[in-house]
Order: structure tokens, then C-alpha cells, then sequence
């Protein structure tokens, strides 16, 4: 996913000069290329992304378009009140890029986990909050909020992940659902690095006699309401799949939608990170996910069981 953005916004900064990238001292052998290109627009802050955050609200006052880059949790949660205050409230044209979004830096620690950061960027004004689930969503993402006006917040994952759109995405607003795969029983709504964790679980669901559909929601804030309202009118079990913890993330927001749609049925999974295991334990990505039981094959499972028991 860094690739991708870095690719995507030195292409876009090709033709629009008042694109400025800023960075809190990280990023080295990704963000190079812009720093090469564009150096009287490239400024590494330093590790002080509350100052970071000054600056790029100074420039947008001056009719810049400003991207600044840091991992998530840093990006977001050591300078909110910045974001909320210099950004948010003036409604700047500064896009906040927090790589490492959700366990990526699962190594590191707690310090360096990423998971309440949707939360959070959630409850500011003004902003749209784009949680892309591969390379390919992620190009759509970093032009998107090129081009869109106001606050923004992108959250990628690290490196390596699979692109899991057979191509590019086209012709997407900011604000609506990609559906991948159909499915008759549930619908998996996915968002951030799980997509590919929801396209596993949908395949073993389906080795089970299970039709589960696959849903990439890359935008968290503005929301696709109407598209959730209608997959829980049409599908027994609603489930959602996010890197983050329950509280302030995706699947609270889609249970308010479920909830007011009139009549519905569906029953709503919410498969989140555990802030209670997540804070005391450092392992890999992968390690992480099977303790909390939000891999492939536990989502699996618990979708299974909570059709039986739905029954």
C-alpha cells in the first residue's frame, strides 16, 4: 500500500504544483521519489508531528495542498487536538497519511499499534476517513483526496499486501461500498488490510455450503448508508471485519444503520480487535489476528455459528 500512494501522489504532484508532502523523520526508501522530484515541496518536520500538523494547516491557508505521512497512531493520536484545532476546524486542505494502520507494526508493540485511530478520526468535523483494502483501492484513495477539498485521513497498511482487485478501481465516490463477491446468507463487510481476510473467509464459507458475500468498504466517513440498510434487508447475518477496536470503528457505525432499517432481520458479527489482549501483547500481524480470532479461519467459524444459531 505505501507504494502505491507514493506512486500515485508523485504522479499527481506531476500536475498540480501546489501539492506539498510533509514527513515526521520516518519513510525512508518510500517517499524518496517525491523528495526527488519535488524537493522545494517536501519537508521532513522532524519527529514532532504536532508542529508537523501546524505547518501543513500554515500551508493550506496559503492555497496548498498538503499531505502529511507518519505512522497511524502517531499521525492521529499524538496530534489530535492539532488536527481537530488547526485542520478540522478551518476545514484545511491538508490529507493525513498514517501508514501501519491497525496491527501491521505488530512487533513493536502496543506503542505502535494503530486501533483506535478510526475512532478518532471519526468524531472531527469536515473530514473524510478512507481505509483502502489493497493496492488498487488505495491509488483510487490518494486521488480521491488529491482532488477532493477539506480534511482527510488515509489509513494504509505497511507493505506487502496482495492486491486483491483483479484491476484498477474506476469511476468510485467517496462515500460508497465496492462490492466484490455476492452471497445469499451473509454479507462480510470489510475494511482497511482485511480484505483479503474477508475474500479467505467467504471461500471456506462457501466450501461449507455457506454464500457469503464480500464487501470493501474503503470509506469509513462519509458512509455508504444505504448500501448497508439494504444488505441487512436482504441477507440473514451481517458481518464486519476490521483491524481496530469495536468501540468508535467501523461495525458501530454500520449497526446504527442496521438498527434503523425498518423491519430487518439480520443479525449483525462485529470480528474487531481486542483492546484487552492487544495491549499487553507484541507479536506478528498474523500471530495477532489468530489470537483475537479475526484470521481467515476464524471468521470463518464464527459466521458459521452464528448462522447455526441464528436457526
Amino acid at each position: 500500500m505505501r507504494t502505491a500512494f507514493i506512486e500515485t501522489l508523485v504522479a499527481e504532484a506531476a500536475t498540480d504544483p501546489s501539492l506539498f508532502l510533509l514527513n515526521g523523520d520516518l519513510g525512508y526508501s518510500v517517499l524518496e521519489s517525491f523528495a526527488e522530484k519535488f524537493p522545494g515541496r517536501y519537508i521532513n518536520v522532524g519527529v514532532a508531528e504536532q508542529n508537523m500538523i501546524g505547518v501543513a494547516a500554515g500551508l493550506a491557508m496559503a492555497c496548498k495542498n498538503v499531505f502529511v505521512y507518519s505512522i497511524a497512531n502517531f499521525a492521529t493520536l499524538r496530534c489530535l487536538e492539532q488536527i481537530r484545532n488547526d485542520v478540522c476546524y478551518h476545514n484545511a486542505n491538508v490529507t493525513v497519511v498514517g501508514v501501519g494502520g491497525g496491527l501491521s507494526y505488530g512487533t513493536q508493540g502496543y506503542t505502535h499499534h494503530a486501533v483506535e485511530d478510526i475512532a478518532a478520526m471519526r468524531a472531527l468535523p469536515n473530514i473524510a476517513v478512507l481505509c483502502p483494502g489493497d493496492p488498487a483501492e488505495t491509488r483510487w484513495a490518494t486521488r480521491a483526496l488529491v482532488q477532493r477539498k477539506g480534511p482527510g485521513y488515509l489509513r494504509l497498511g505497511k507493505a506487502g499486501e496482495p492486491q486483491v482487485h483483479p484491476g484498477a478501481v474506476e469511476g468510485l465516490a467517496i462515500g460508497k461500498a465496492l462490492r466484490l463477491k455476492d452471497g445469499a446468507d451473509v454479507t462480510l463487510i470489510s475494511t482497511g488490510n482485511m480484505l483479503q481476510t474477508a475474500m479467505q473467509a467467504a471461500e471456506r464459507l462457501a466450501a461449507s455450503g455457506i454464500a457469503a458475500g464480500v464487501v470493501s468498504m474503503p470509506c469509513v466517513k462519509p458512509l455508504d448508508a444505504d448500501f448497508i440498510r439494504g444488505e441487512a434487508g436482504r441477507v440473514r447475518l451481517v458481518g464486519v471485519l476490521e483491524e481496530h477496536v469495536r468501540h468508535g470503528g467501523l461495525a458501530e457505525a454500520v449497526a446504527l444503520h442496521v438498527a434503523e432499517c425498518p423491519g430487518t432481520k439480520a443479525r449483525l458479527l462485529s470480528c474487531h480487535v481486542n483492546d484487552t489482549i492487544a495491549s499487553g501483547l507484541v507479536g506478528s500481524q498474523q500471530q495477532l489476528r489468530e489470537l483475537m480470532e479475526i484470521d481467515a479461519a476464524a471468521v470463518a467459524r464464527r459466521v458459521a455459528d452464528a448462522l447455526a444459531a441464528k436457526a
